[in-house]
């Protein structure tokens, strides 16, 4: 494995990698557009398909959202190394109006491009320079791009958890700003609180109501009172909606909740709280919806030793890797969760993630090919 040599292949294809990427970022393909997710799909497949290998593709049927999609390559003995991505964008249709595809200096900017379809051109490129180099991966090679994970991976979990139980480690294709590799993520919880009050005539008889925003409000301070910043707990109370009219007491309302937590024990703590709301006013009525929706990414011995030779591998050709531990979570939550090895935000570093800022660094793409590939020719 000479370091310079790979380096040496991705600086030749960068004007090809690039003009791959203005490619895919082009498709438009939002989270629950399905039509839009099978066209990118099917671009991916395509672009595989052109590379040489012996490679089993699959396409996974989800309904309302797309398809997800699974390559797999160097079949033989052993856990594959799985890469994990996914297709799906935050953006609607027609945002790329706002933030065109384009290069300025040494930004490349695109909707979708930093988060992270830049970084599913990446996993090719890796597959791409085995066929072309003749060298092979210490490992069978499984990559997996689920079309829903912007959303909750709600039909994707499953076949994360079934090709991650099945790997050796994964790697996790998601952005990170500054190019700094992610160990640590917290988990994620999403719920809904919803009051039924009572309606009446707010000048007429407002004492024969009920105010479900009023009920809301109330809740909303025994929300915020369950933070635990040292803990690294956050509940935020992120939109609210109610009332009918402005001479109506209020007979519906209700509130969105992000939940953060750094710790199972915590995850525990705060979904017990919010399912045991009470109304303070008896008259009103309270429905809770939703839940914990990912499983903390912990910083565990073994997380840290892949990085650490992650760190030595970009050492090599003279790239410094840094490391971080961020709020927002990924499908590589999942994969943690089964005690398999995780190193996430292997993308090409960048900035502006879900914005109409998002762009990421030519520069780097090349360097981030290159410690890619290394890391699946470790034994």
């Amino acid at each position: 494995m000479n370091p310079h040599h790979i380096l040496d292949h991705f600086q030749g294809r960068q004007e090809a990698i690039i003009a791959s990427i203005r490619e895919i970022v082009e498709i438009e393909s939002p989270s629950f557009d399905a039509e839009r997710s099978k066209a990118v799909v099917l671009w991916v497949e395509n672009e595989a398909r052109k590379i040489g290998l012996d490679l089993y593709i699959e396409k996974i049927p989800a309904e309302e959202y797309g398809e997800h999609l699974i390559i797999r390559a160097f079949p033989g003995a052993g856990k594959p190394a799985l890469l994990l991505g996914h297709t799906d964008t935050v953006h609607p249709v027609g945002t790329k109006l706002a933030n065109s595809t384009r290069i300025e200096g040494d930004k490349f900017y695109g909707c979708g491009i930093f988060d992270m379809k830049a970084n599913v051109v990446l996993m090719l490129e890796a597959l791409r320079y085995f066929a072309e180099s003749g060298s092979k991966p210490a490992r069978p090679i499984t990559i997996l791009l689920s079309c829903d994970e912007e959303v909750g991976s709600y039909t994707g979990r499953e076949l994360v958890e079934r090709e991650a139980s099945k790997s050796e480690f994964c790697c996790v294709f998601e952005p990170s700003a500054a190019g700094r590799v992610k160990t640590g993520r917290k988990g994620t919880g999403m719920f809904t609180v919803k009051a039924h009050g009572i309606p009446a005539h707010a000048g007429l008889e407002p004492e024969k109501g009920a105010s479900a925003i009023l009920e809301i409000s109330r809740q909303i301070e025994k929300l915020h009172a369950l933070n635990n910043i040292s803990a690294g707990t956050t509940v935020n109370v992120c939109t609210v909606k109610g009332g009918t009219t402005s001479n109506v007491i209020p007979e519906h309302a209700e509130c969105s909740i992000d939940v953060r937590f750094s710790t199972m024990d915590e995850a525990e703590r705060i979904n017990a709280a919010i399912r045991g709301l009470l109304a303070v006013d008896e008259r009103v009525s309270l429905d809770i919806s939703g839940g914990i929706n990912r499983p903390p990414m912990e910083r565990t011995d073994t997380v840290a030793a892949l990085f650490e030779k992650a760190r030595d591998l970009a050492a090599l050709f003279g790239y410094e890797l840094g490391e971080t531990q961020v709020g927002g979570a990924s499908d590589g939550n999942f994969v943690a969760a089964l005690g398999v090895t995780v190193l996430d935000g292997l993308g090409i570093a960048g900035d502006g993630a879900h914005t109409l800022t998002e762009h990421i660094l030519v520069s780097d793409i090349a360097k981030r090919a290159t410690l890619a590939t290394m890391l699946l020719m470790l034994g």
